[in-house]
This record gives structure tokens, C-alpha cells and sequence, in this order.
């Protein structure tokens, strides 16, 4: 997957690195080009100097074929901005900005945005809204504390309860898609390859939610 980081200060170029470590390419955006030093010898990926939400450059860095985006830059207004030409102009699918401002972060979530805070989130945040494709948040209500998330089954679940889910994440199944089917499920409903559930959660369970799809219960015991 190809994918833009706005912004080369520390976290930027971080995240720009673990992500071309883990094989995708990668287009760095930054103002200054001296910031691209941080970025090291070895870095294979674009390096595009420039404003994060200019179109030209922002094509330049070849947002037309990105998978995601990263507004991770020192100002709310840049990051965000870029973010919503990113998603609404060029329709990235993964986006998500760094938002100093922790009250308009909880906005700009509302807005279908993930913002990452400054100081209770790290790299491993920003890489897992970007690259996660096992657990996405659908819809958030109007308070902004309680959200759905889809759920793609993952081998360590199959064959076991969802209830056993439930407690492991502490989320609640609102419904389950089975076959392109949609159905309510019980307490006995176990889960088979190819499931997709809808869970219910807060801000505070969704990263254990993460957690346990992944690695299934107890960090992966059986």
C-alpha cells in the first residue's frame, strides 16, 4: 500500500520509516527540507517539500494512489485541513491527523476523522487507525463516547463463542453478517471464518478491542 505522512518532525518520520520497514511505500510532505534529515540514509520513499494540503503537491506525493494519509505535522490547522482534502478530495480511505487541541480532537472523531492526541497516543496509535483492516470504526453518536466497530473474524476466534469476545473486550455484538447476511446473535452464537461482527464499545476499550481480534484471548493462549 502506498501511503503520505504530512509532516517530518519526529513522529512523522517515525511512522514513515516503520512503514516502509514493513513494506509500503511511502511519500514524505514537509515544508522545510531540512526536516527530511530525520528520515536517515536508508529511507527509499518520496521526499516532497511543500504544504500538506496543496494539491499539486499532495499529488506530487501520489495521494491519487494512496491506501492512507497522516496529517502529523506541528499545527492542528495544517493536519487537519490535509486530512479532509485527503479523505473528501481524494478519497482516501485510512486518514488520520495529530491534533494538539484534545477538544477539537473529539470533534474532528465525530467528523470521521481518527485525531490523535499529543500526549496519551503514540506511533503504534497512528500505525494501527492507519493499517488496520481487522477492526474500523463505523458510526460514533453525538457525544462522541460510545462507537460502533466492524470486527472481521480472525483465525484465533474462529470456532470459539462470541460471547467469549465480549468478555475478552468488554465491547457488546450488536449484530453479526454471516454470508452477506445480516442476523441478531445469541449467547451460544459461535464464530466462523468469514464472520463479520458489529460491536458496540467506548474510546477506553477500543485499543483492548484491537488487542484481542488480533492476538485472540489472553494475548493468544488457547
Amino acid at each position: 500500500m502506498h501511503v503520505v505522512v504530512m509532516g517530518c518532525g519526529r513522529v512523522g518520520s517515525a511512522i514513515a520509516r516503520r512503514l516502509e520497514q514493513i513494506g509500503h511505500s511511502v511519500a514524505v510532505i514537509d515544508q522545510d527540507p531540512e526536516a527530511f534529515r530525520r528520515l536517515g540514509p536508508d529511507f527509499a520513499g518520496r521526499q516532497i517539500t511543500g504544504l500538506g494540503f496543496d494539491r499539486q503537491t499532495l499529488l506530487d506525493a501520489g495521494i491519487d494512489s494512496a491506501g492512507a494519509f497522516a496529517a502529523v505535522s506541528s499545527g492542528d490547522n495544517s493536519n487537519i485541513i490535509s486530512a479532509r482534502v485527503a479523505r473528501e478530495t481524494f478519497g482516501v480511505q485510512h486518514v488520520v491527523a495529530r491534533i494538539y487541541d484534545s477538544k477539537r480532537a473529539e470533534v474532528y472523531e465525530r467528523m470521521g476523522i481518527p485525531s490523535v492526541a499529543t500526549v496519551p497516543w503514540t506511533v503504534n496509535r497512528l500505525l494501527r487507525e492507519l493499517l488496520s483492516v481487522k477492526v474500523s470504526e463505523l458510526w460514533r453518536e453525538p457525544t462522541g463516547k460510545v462507537l460502533l466497530m466492524r470486527v472481521t473474524v480472525t483465525e484465533v476466534w474462529v470456532g470459539r463463542r462470541l460471547a467469549d469476545l465480549e468478555t475478552a473486550t468488554g465491547a457488546r455484538a450488536s449484530w453479526l453478517i454471516r454470508f452477506g447476511e445480516a442476523q441478531l446473535p445469541t449467547p451460544t452464537t459461535v464464530l466462523q471464518h468469514g464472520d463479520q461482527l458489529v460491536v458496540a464499545a467506548t474510546d477506553e476499550l477500543t485499543a483492548r478491542v484491537h488487542e484481542v481480534v488480533e492476538q485472540g484471548p489472553r494475548g493468544g493462549e488457547h
